[in-house]
């Protein structure tokens, strides 16, 4: 079976897309993007200074006006041709985003697959914006209201999922008739450049998004800075609360860490729910924010629920993600690694068992592959209860009944998303109820999200603030205007 090479995929130079135009960075610095895949050099990419920021954030500025006199129906071509810009373009993106990446190349083809449908969907939701005439207690004045965009925004994404991630800030701002300065994260700036060729083939304004490749000093120029006029961003609980810190008081959107919680009831469809739970874990070898972080069993259904996911984990065919067959590629970069590494040792250390996997795996291109990981009996004071591990495994905690699950569900200090499985629906409502989660998935997998759906994190906790997802992201990417007409007296002359 032949393996596409990174030769075949076009290394290359990535520059920074500033005001229309592609450039080097001020100071000419550049770095290496090594797949993960392979460990061989793609390319070597731009590495901004707070200057080029700077200047990304004044082409933004200069483009604003422009930007926001579009009409909702020209925003909305914009955005459908964008779409369709993507989806012609995706056997250029799928190996190129593998391998950056990480993931398997179905996997990637789904996800430019599901970035395309969100430029689709904001043409549509934009188009549908209603906005309100409100009753006034003064005869002559009528009351109401606009939706008007904020301006420049600051989009900061991460590289679990560099297309789609991205797709759903910048849809979104498009369709509201703001400017973008974006900056990727670093490890896939890549696949972000070719996003804006995207856009540019589908005849994107000048300076509409603008894409500053590089680390902290750009992207905390981009939030600080009074250019730019609100920030959204998804990626770690302690970058989410710096950027709050510099934000000052802008509007944001915080897309932040998860440990997901799945509760697995004595009453389950317990087929239904180890496929699910399977497929939280291992996906995009678990670096999701909605995965299946830990496990939460009823004792009656423990054995059949481990033996169960132990299968599952003996079937995920771990390999290069070009192969075909491969259902789980290598983990994106050394610190997810190492984070797997702490919390199996921490878990071992509080008592648990590793049943499946539990190291990085030998004999592959690079030692980024890590083998899934079932481990059982793990204490609800370890790490991997307390915090989000972000890689392909399956903590396994006993629970009593129903109360001590959502007890220790709610125990973490993070709070994005949650699985029940259960066959009593009163039994549903009342986690999805109590579970401090901004989405609760019943009977199916947490790392289930329709896309249209709002999500974000719970109030109080970790994970962030305000929602993504279908029409909720166009309201935050747009500030209401209240407008006050006054007629004239009715019974006047």
């Amino acid at each position: 079976m032949k393996t596409l090479t990174v030769t075949e995929v076009s290394p290359r130079q990535v520059r920074l897309f500033i005001g229309g135009q592609w450039m080097d960075a001020s100071d000419r610095k550049t770095f290496q993007q090594v797949s993960p895949a392979t460990g061989d050099v793609m390319g070597f990419v731009a590495d901004a200074s707070r200057e080029d920021a700077r200047a990304a954030i004044a082409a933004a500025g200069r483009a604003r006006r422009s930007m926001a006199r579009l009409t909702v129906f020209e925003r909305s071509g914009l955005c459908q041709r964008i779409a369709d810009a993507i989806v012609a373009r995706q056997a250029l993106l799928a190996p190129e985003l593998s391998l950056e990446q990480g993931k398997p190349l179905h996997e990637a083809r789904d996800e430019i697959n599901f970035a395309a449908r969100l430029f689709h969907d904001a043409a549509e939701y934009i188009s549908k914006l209603e906005t309100s005439l409100l009753p006034a207690a003064d005869s002559s004045k009528r009351i109401f209201t606009l939706r008007q965009p904020h301006g420049v925004v600051g989009v900061l994404t991460p590289w679990n999922y560099p297309l789609g991630i991205p797709s759903e800030y910048l849809s979104a701002s498009l369709a509201a008739g703001n400017v973008v300065v974006w900056k990727p994260a670093p490890t896939t700036s890549m696949i972000a450049a070719r996003l804006v060729e995207c856009l540019l083939e589908a005849g994107m304004p000048e300076g509409a998004v603008n894409l500053v490749h590089g680390g902290a000093d750009p992207g905390e120029e981009i939030v600080a800075n009074p250019g730019t006029q609100a920030v959204g961003f998804t990626g770690s609980t302690t970058t989410g609360s710096l950027i709050a810190k510099h934000a000052g008081a802008k509007p944001l959107l915080l897309e932040l860490g998860g440990n997901g919680p799945t509760i697995i009831l004595d009453d389950a469809n317990l087929k239904a729910a180890i496929s699910g739970t399977a497929i939280g874990c291992f996906t995009n070898a678990g670096q999701i924010c909605q995965s299946s972080e830990r496990i939460l069993v009823m004792e009656r259904v423990h054995d059949q629920v481990l033996d169960g996911l132990v299968s599952s984990a003996s079937r995920v065919k771990l390999g290069h993600p070009l192969h075909d067959g491969t259902t789980m590629g290598p983990l994106n970069n050394q610190g997810v690694a190492s984070k797997m590494e702490s919390h199996i040792r921490d878990a071992v250390d509080r008592g648990a068992d590793v049943i499946f996997g539990g190291s990085r795996a030998e004999g592959q291109p690079t030692n980024l592959y890590y083998q899934p990981t079932v481990v059982d009996h793990v204490s609800r004071d370890s790490l991997a209860n307390r915090e989000e591990t972000f890689g392909p495994i399956a903590p396994v905690i006993i629970v009593r009944d129903v109360e001590d699950a959502i007890a220790v569900a709610n125990s973490c200090a993070l709070g994005l998303c949650a699985s029940v499985y259960t066959s009593d629906m009163n039994t549903a409502f009342r986690c999805a109820e109590r579970l401090e989660c901004g989405v609760v998935n019943v009977n199916e997998s947490a790392a289930y999200w329709d896309g249209r759906t709002p999500f974000g994190g719970w109030s109080g906790k970790g994970s962030g603030v305000g929602r993504l997802g279908g029409m909720e992201s166009i309201r935050f990417m747009t500030q209401i205007k209240s407008v006050v007409l006054d007629v004239g007296d009715p019974d006047g002359d």
